[in-house]
């Protein structure tokens, strides 16, 4: 079996070239969709993602966003690009019941915490 530290890398590339492959017929990314989806607020919560000014400002050209958040333009993408996303999650969940989803994800959590406090 191999380790944890492999199937998470391997995971995370998979589904970051996954996603951009989704997206990509929008010319986005996975970090434009994560901006779309905190309502254009890149706070604390995408602030591991380093630095996206060049992601706000592909958004801001569009017309999808501008200093109040979301535009009506951004609103429709959004919902447009949130039916896609929650297709691609169920694809990549099937066969996962709620309760493994949720324990994986509580196991990933306590394992960044322990490392957290190093």
């Amino acid at each position: 079996m191999k380790p944890i530290g492999f199937w998470f890398a391997h995971l995370h590339q998979a589904l970051e070239s996954s996603l951009d492959h989704l997206l990509a017929a929008e010319s986005l990314t996975r970090r434009h969709w994560q901006v779309l989806n905190t309502g254009a607020s890149p706070d604390e919560a995408l602030k591991p993602f380093g630095d996206l000014r060049e992601t706000l400002a592909d958004l801001r050209l569009r017309d999808w966003i501008d200093e109040d958040g979301l535009t009506e333009t951004g609103r429709a993408a959004h919902l447009r690009l949130k039916t896609k996303i929650g297709e691609f999650r169920s694809r990549v969940t099937e066969g996962i019941s709620e309760d493994e989803y949720r324990t994986t994800v509580g196991v990933l959590e306590r394992m960044a915490a322990n490392l957290a406090r190093e």
